[in-house]
């Protein structure tokens, strides 16, 4: 069983919650005069991190108000739950390994940074040559 704390209301099962999608995000002021991209980047585009997420869930089936909470998503750990205007909890969440047990290196935009060669720039003419 899956347990939300609501602010309000305290624990409750999460068929009782519906998500909201990440919080702290802004609706653009000139939203008309954005391009088709631009738009398409505010509505779709997300962050998903492998780690803390700071998420938006709705108490549907009790009082009806939203709420964040502070997710780990690599563990499902609920790390925080604070009422909408408030500043969230400082938390600390640890990833776990990765199934091959190799230790965890984050979102797939970190990837980049462990799969930097270590000598620098790989010469052409070394890479034809066999070396």
């Amino acid at each position: 069983m899956f347990i939300i704390d609501c602010p309000w209301c305290g624990a409750r099962d999460l068929s009782e919650f519906s998500y909201g999608g990440e919080a702290h995000i802004d609706r653009p002021e000139k939203s008309e005069t954005m391009s088709d991209a631009e738009w398409a980047e505010f509505v779709f585009m997300r962050t998903n991190p492998k780690g803390v997420l700071a998420e938006r869930w709705n108490h549907a089936a009790g009082c009806r108000r939203w709420f964040n909470m502070l997710r780990n998503t690599a563990t499902d750990d609920i790390l925080g739950v604070y009422r909408m205007g408030e500043k969230p909890p400082k938390v600390e969440a640890r990833l776990p390994a990765t199934p091959s047990g190799e230790a965890p290196i984050g979102s797939g935009n970190d990837a980049v940074k462990v799969m930097q060669p270590d000598d620098g720039p790989v010469d052409k003419n070394d890479q034809e040559a066999g070396h």
